[in-house]
This record gives structure tokens, sequence and C-alpha cells, in this order.
């Protein structure tokens, strides 16, 4: 019988071998391993040697098993891709049309207007896929991660994306791991892909959930324990009899947010919930597969027994203690129990009325989530309370809006005011078009999302938004109130009477099944050799892509600060999502938009730089400009955790297309920091955090030692202060042989060309 499960034969391949590199990996490194370890030995490259990798020092080759990519990462990856040479994948790859959809009015509407605002580069995406043999989800298919999950993740399993937030799909049991387009490229180009061997970092879940309490509060608690960088370069595998009460998708939105805190990936063992899951969407001939060999995708007995021989930190978390969680604003790390928010919203003066409710993203948009919120709902309008705030629902995929429109839930969402949208990321990516007639005005809203930096999801610097369960969305919409404690308090209804809500209930799976008329899939032809693809000259949306520069072969002299950033500093603060969405096909329109998020340190200021040759304060794109006009290049220095949040390589592109030469900061975010690498840039950090105060605003900065640039090997800053001053001082990377190799090159894709 033939299967309907994509890539099932590679899967099959997959699993025919995978419990001999286990037992290999065992045998050679003499110890139990932890599942992440499993997986990891299991897709060392081909010519990778078997030995035991030293973890956050040793960079290993790796071969995943698969790609997936969203619209708006996609683009610059496929640009990149035809420049590789190659004429077909060399693993299987998908690109998934979910970010570049505007939430504006309802589903239909939005979904009507991308198509036709987004035609050339749906058209691009599509063409280019059907040529290199890439799967193709049309506008309107679903959320990258929810479809990835319901067709793609495979228990023991390991992909990339190009997208933060591609460790959804350890949920499964898979490693899955975001990165940036220039490596996606090298996946599908059939090269060796390159990590540092992760950190372990152990989650030991006991207990079971119960009553507010969901999966996102394991999440949302960890966040406040680790912070947005605690997780950096580690992988988060959860244990303990804790994680098999969590449903599939449950699991899946703990390692979805994983990337929050700036963990390579997040996994969770194969147990029955997988198998019900996989059963469930119709890939039972996986679950058999992974049945067979159940004890290769679960850690060893000794490594749950004796965590803390086998993983570099522990954690301990009693899910049935565990209460829910607000997390914010501007942060996903403020982790605030809801028994003690109310009183945080109370002492910060953060804007008490609750004014909009947003339920979905990659993160909490799957059947459980809405059937449990929608329970709520149903309550409260049985109890004759009305919905105080404006109610937003994105379902993550078809199947699941299909679904959840046959068993009455999104009708019931509706019934009480609420505006379903496309399947879509929508406002958790700033692509919505609230209306508002004060747009930097206070205001509070509530997100079941992941993220909630300053000005992500609607461009107001003055929304405090807060990340929270779908659950806690929808009990604090209908209050209407930031300060509303569902387990505790009560409501007034439209009688008169105080009433006090029930707690969610729900169902892990549709009981009556998943269904689906239209999946929105495009398979690729079998040969696209003939296809041609063109990019109109005069296009404002796609430009093709000239290769960087290779190194001139000397040290960086006297070239000025660009701009000295003051803390916190995204990848949203260097490369704007929301209305900039629609250039990331365009290199050079796009860099219009570098690090005008960025505090400037010397005036905290956003998108104000000194022009020292006027003295004026001008945009930092304008003077970034204004340099590579002159011949110059110029500098950029910041904080702490630099480039957290998306993978999004414009970040690493645009600064190289507008000749800055080097980062330096305090630390960078894993994926950001490769990305730079990946583009031929200097990525420097501090080796006396200090030495950061020494940089002022009229700096010429030299690196000196790149003739003899090698791994360890600390490279020299040398300031020339505007009174003539002089300050030098070390500053380290990490830089490997092959990424020097990058370096040289001019990128990693030169590079590539080159062998």
């Amino acid at each position: 019988m033939k299967s309907n499960t994509f890539d099932i034969e590679m899967i099959r391949k997959f699993y025919e071998s995978y419990p001999q590199k286990v037992d290999e990996a065992k045998k050679i490194l003499k110890r139990p391993l932890t599942l992440s370890e499993k997986i990891l030995y299991a897709h060392l490259s081909t010519d990778e040697p078997l030995r035991n990798y030293v973890r956050a020092t040793d960079y290993v080759n790796f071969s995943p098993d698969r790609v997936a990519m969203q619209d708006a990462t996609a683009q610059m990856a496929l640009l990149q891709l035809m420049n590789s040479g190659r004429t077909k994948v060399a693993v299987p790859s998908t690109v998934h049309c979910d970010h570049l959809i505007q939430a504006h009015k309802s589903a239909k509407e939005d979904l009507n207007t991308a198509e036709v605002t987004n035609k050339e580069v749906y058209d691009f995406l599509s063409t280019v896929s059907n040529k290199f043999g890439i799967g193709f989800w049309k506008p309107g298919a679903g959320i990258i991660h929810q479809v990835v999950l319901e067709n793609y993740a495979f228990p023991g399993g390991m992909m990339i994306g190009t997208d933060s937030h591609t460790p959804n799909a350890g949920g499964l049991g898979m490693i899955a791991i975001g990165v940036g387009g220039a490596d996606a490229v090298d996946v599908m180009a059939g090269m060796p892909w390159e990590l540092k061997m992760p950190k372990l970092i152990g989650v030991k879940l006991t207990g079971k959930l119960s009553g507010w309490a969901s999966p996102k509060d394991v999440i949302l608690k960890l966040a406040g324990i680790l912070t947005v960088k605690g997780g950096t370069n580690a992988i988060i595998e959860y244990f303990g009899d804790g994680t098999s009460s969590l449903s599939a998708t449950g699991k899946a939105t703990i390692c979805n947010m994983g990337a929050e805190v700036g963990a390579t990936t997040s996994i969770f063992p194969y147990d029955k919930k997988s198998s019900d899951y996989l059963k469930a969407t119709e890939r039972t001939d996986v679950s058999e597969l992974a049945d067979k060999v159940i004890e290769y995708l679960q850690p060893d007995t000794e490594t749950v027994n004796n965590p803390k021989e086998y993983f570099d930190q522990v954690i301990e978390i009693d899910l049935s203690t565990l209460e829910p969680y607000v997390n914010g604003p501007f942060t996903p790390d403020a982790a605030h129990p809801i028994s003690e928010f109310a009183k945080v919203v109370r002492e910060k003066g953060y804007p008490q009325k609750m004014e909009v409710g947003l339920i979905g993203s990659c993160t909490n948009s799957s059947y459980e989530d809405l059937s449990r919120a929608v329970s709520i709902v149903k309550d409260a309008k049985q109890k004759h309370v009305e919905v105080k705030a404006q109610f937003i629902i994105n379902p993550g995929s078809e199947q699941v809006r299909y679904t959840a429109e046959r068993d009455g839930i999104l009708p019931a969402f509706e019934e009480v005011g609420a505006t379903i949208m496309a399947n879509a990321c929508g406002p958790c990516i700033g692509q919505w078009k609230r209306e508002s007639k004060d747009p930097e005005r206070a205001n509070s809203i509530v997100t079941s999302f992941n993220r909630n930096f300053a000005k992500r999801n609607d461009g107001n610097p003055n929304t405090h938004a807060f990340v929270t369960s779908p659950e806690i969305v929808a009990a604090l919409s209908i209050a209407g109130d930031l300060c509303f404690n569902p387990m505790t308090d009560t409501l007034v209804n439209s009688e008169g009477e105080k009433v006090k809500l029930e707690e969610p209930k729900g169902y892990e799976l549709p009981p009556l099944g998943y269904e689906l008329k239209e999946s929105g899939f495009l398979a690729p032809i079998a040969d696209g050799s003939d296809i041609e693809i063109s990019i109109a000259k005069d296009s404002q949306r796609l430009q093709e892509l000239a290769p960087f520069a290779a190194w001139d072969g000397k040290d960086i002299i006297e070239q000025p600060l660009l701009i000295k950033v003051k803390g916190k500093c995204t990848t949203d603060h260097i490369s704007m999502a929301g209305p900039w969405l629609r250039f990331r096909g365009h290199l050079d329109n796009i860099s219009d938009n570098m690090l005008i998020g960025a505090v400037n340190a010397f005036n905290d200021m956003t998108n104000a730089v000194l022009d020292q040759e006027t003295n004026e304060y001008i945009p930092v794109p304008k003077l970034a400009r204004k340099f590579k006009a002159e011949g110059l290049g110029s500098v950029v220095v910041a904080e702490e955790n630099y480039g957290e949040g998306s993978s999004r390589e414009h970040a690493a592109m645009e600064p190289r297309f507008l000749n800055v030469k080097a980062i330096l900061v305090k630390s960078f975010a894993r994926i950001h920091e490769t990305n730079l690498k990946k583009q031929g840039m200097l990525a420097l950090t501090f080796v006396d955090k200090n030495d950061y105060e020494k940089i002022k605003e009229d700096d010429k900065i030299s690196i000196i030692g790149l003739s003899e640039f090698k791994p360890g090997k600390n490279l020299t800053v040398e300031l020339i202060h505007k009174n003539g001053t002089k300050e030098s001082f070390e500053v380290a990377h990490t830089y490997n042989e092959v990424q020097i190799a990058w370096f040289k090159a001019g990128s990693a894709l030169n590079y590539m060309k080159q062998k």
C-alpha cells in the first residue's frame, strides 16, 4: 500500500541505520547518552570522525535530513541557492508562505489582499521551488512550524529551518534548529552543516498539569529562570515522568519558545502521546517505525537517574504545582506567576486596561489550544459575561482551521465578537494593521505568542505586550483587565451577578479526527532544469544578489564608528519586520532599515547618529550609505546578546552590504553570530567588557592582526580619539579555520563556489 507520508523512503532508510549509529557512538564514547546526543551523533557528516566532541568548544559537521523555509527568509535563501551552482536540492526542502500576510480585516479579505500585493514574491518562490525540487505551501496553508509538525517532523530526525522557532518540531522528538539562509543553502547544496557542539540543559518534569496551568507555563517559568541568554549554545532536553503527560502539540509549544532563552533547540522524548499525534495526522507508518526503535528515541536510563553527571545544568519543574505565568512587557523573560501579576502591574504602572487579546502564532495555535480557550469563552457566554477586549484568533494551519470550524470552535469565538484571521503569523511578527487614532499611545495587549519586544506587534513603542497561554489570553480578554486572576477572582455579568470562570477543558486531538479539504501544497515537477527564473530590473521587491567582495588582505584602519548601541539590540532592532517584510528579497531596499530601532548610547535616541562632517544627527542607514559612497567602512559597537530573536540573516547582510567592517559586542546570540560569519563579517567580542566604555562617538577605529587571523588568537582594537589620544585593547572571536576562510573569500557562499 502506497504511503501518503512525505519523504517516507528517506524516513525508512533513516530508521534502518539509526540504532546502529547510536550503538557505535555509545561504544566509542563509553558512556550512556542523552536523547540529544543520540540524534546528534547519528547525524554526523560522512567525513566527520566519531569521537567525543567537547561541548561548547568543538565545531562539528552534521548532515540534517531536511530544510524548511518561510516566505520572508526564503527569498534571500533562494537567491543565494541560485548562485550556488546546484540544479536540485540535495535533501527534502519546503517553502511555507506564512509571513507576508497582514492581519487587518478577516482571513478571506486579508488572504486575497496578500495574494495581490505579494504576487511577484509568491510567483518567484513557487518558480524557484519548482526548478530546484522544493515543496511549496501556498499562502493560507498555515504557519511553517505547525505545518512541519503535521507533515514532516519525525522522531530522531534532524532538520534546520530559516526561522528561529524551528525547534517547534522538538515536540515530536526531532532535533530542529533555526538558522540563517546561508546555512540552509549549504544543506540544500549537499554540503556538511557546521554547529558548535551544544551544551546540554536537562529539565526534569515531574507531576501533571491541572486547572488553569498549561504547557506554555513550563517555558514561561523557564524563561524567568534562564533569561534570554541562559540557553545560548545549549540544547534543552526535557525528561522525567512529567513529559509523558503532555500532548505532542503541548511539547511543541515548550520547544518552540526555547528560542526565547537563546537555546540551540529543545527536545522531548518519543512516547505514546507522540505516537498518537503521528497517527492522528495520518502518519501511522512513521509511528510504527519509531515504535520499533523506541529505546533509541528516549534518553538512556542512567542519564535520567543521574542527570547531573550527563547534563551541564539541571532544572526541575513540578507540573502539579505550576501556576499560569504572564511574561513581559518588552522582554519574554520578565516572568510573573499570575498570583503576583496584578501587584506587578500596579507597582510598575502598566496600563491596567487590557485592550486586545490575541491567540495564535507558531507557538500556540493547535487544536488543543483553541479547544481549551474556547471552553472559557463558552462558559463566560453561558454566564452572561461579555468579552471586554478586542479578540483576534490566528489558527495554525488549514488543517487546524478546517477542523476547528467543523467542530464549532471558531463559530463560538465569532459569536462573542472575535475576528478569525488567516492561518498565518500575522500580529506575532508585526504583520498587523492595527486601527488606532494615536499610534504611540500607551496600552496593554496580551498574546499567546513568543516574543514581546518593543514595537514588535504593532509598531507602537508604548504597547505593553504580555505573553501567556491561550487560556489566560481568553480569560483576560473577557475581563478586559490585566489584574484579573481567573483562579481566584470573579466577574460581574450583565445581570449584576458575581460569577467565576470554570477551569478550561479541551481536547489534545480532535475527537472526530482532523479534516482537510485543500492542503495548499504544491509538489515540484520531477525535472525543473528548463524552468527560467527572471527578476525585473526595476523590481522593488526582488533583486539578484551580487557576490560580496573578498577580504583585501589588510587590517581595518581608522574607520569611523557608525553607532554605539545601548541596551537590548535584537534582530528586530537591527532589521525590523512588519512593513519592511516586503523588501526581504531586495537587499538594497531593506538595508534602509538597518539598525533604525537601536538606541544610540550617546543621545538615547533611535535612528539618529552623528555625521561628523556636518555635526548633525542623521538616520543610521543614511550615514552608512554616505561612508560607503566615500569608500569608507564603519564599525558597530553594542552590548549583551546582540542579535537575539529571529534568525533573519538580513540583520547580517545589511551591514555587510552597507560596508560595515565589524560588529564589536559584549556577547552575541548564537544564530546571529553565525549569520555574520557566513556573510564575511567580523564578529568580535570585548575581552574586557568595560572596554565598551572607552569608545567615543567621534573615534576612528582600527582592527589589527588580521594578517595572522587564527582560531583562538585575539585581535587588537586601536582607538584614535578626536583629541589625538590613543587607546587599545584586545578583542576575542570564535572563528575556526573554515570560518576564517569564509571571511577571506568574502562570504561562505563565495568560499563554497571556490571549492
